[in-house]
């Protein structure tokens, strides 16, 4: 594996809606993405602009996901992942996370910290969280629709750079309610 990141540019709008529209994305709230869409996404400033950049995920040169990061002008960014059906479970998810939680810590010095949510489901990518050192804060039940007219619940994870900065992770309190 030979994984690398690129920043997208201006001009790879065919690619990126290709992209988009190529592949099930089933851990996101829109699963089919239609051209239409994908492109209202892209006019809209969803992967660059002022608050937002997004990089290509390559292995050999080749795409293989998208690294989303949104609300840069906050102290508390959070991210979106995207891994071509062909590529999930082969470790390049782990690689990701890892690269985007170093960029942000690294490029935005008022960063504190760094969040993502998943689907209770989606058990790969819980276990990137952990394995990349973020700490499980929330668990919103019956809160992630499913195309399927289901509902999921949505687990949020976070890493604080004080942890980053350590390699140790420090958990919630999770039991602090002044009632108890």
């Amino acid at each position: 594996m030979n994984i690398s990141f690129r920043r997208l540019s201006a001009s790879e709008t065919g690619p990126l809606i290709t992209f988009l529209t190529s592949e099930n994305w089933p851990f996101h709230a829109v699963s089919e993405v239609d051209r239409e869409t994908a492109g209202q996404w892209v006019t809209e400033g969803r992967f660059e602009s002022g608050d937002n950049r997004s990089f290509w995920v390559a292995d050999d040169g080749a795409a293989v996901g998208l690294v989303r990061l949104m609300d840069l002008g906050d102290a508390t960014p959070l991210f979106d992942l995207r891994l071509r059906a062909a590529d999930r479970g082969r470790g390049v998810g782990a690689v990701a996370v890892a690269w985007l939680t170093r960029y942000l810590f690294e490029e935005f010095p008022d960063v504190r910290r760094i969040e993502g949510t998943t689907r209770q489901d989606n058990r790969a990518m819980r276990r990137v969280f952990v394995r990349s050192g973020y700490a499980k804060e929330a668990h919103y039940r019956d809160a992630w629709p499913s195309a399927d007219g289901g509902v999921h619940d949505a687990v949020g994870y976070a890493i604080l750079r004080r942890d980053w900065l350590s390699g140790k992770v420090t958990a919630p309190q999770w039991n602090d309610e002044p009632f108890e």
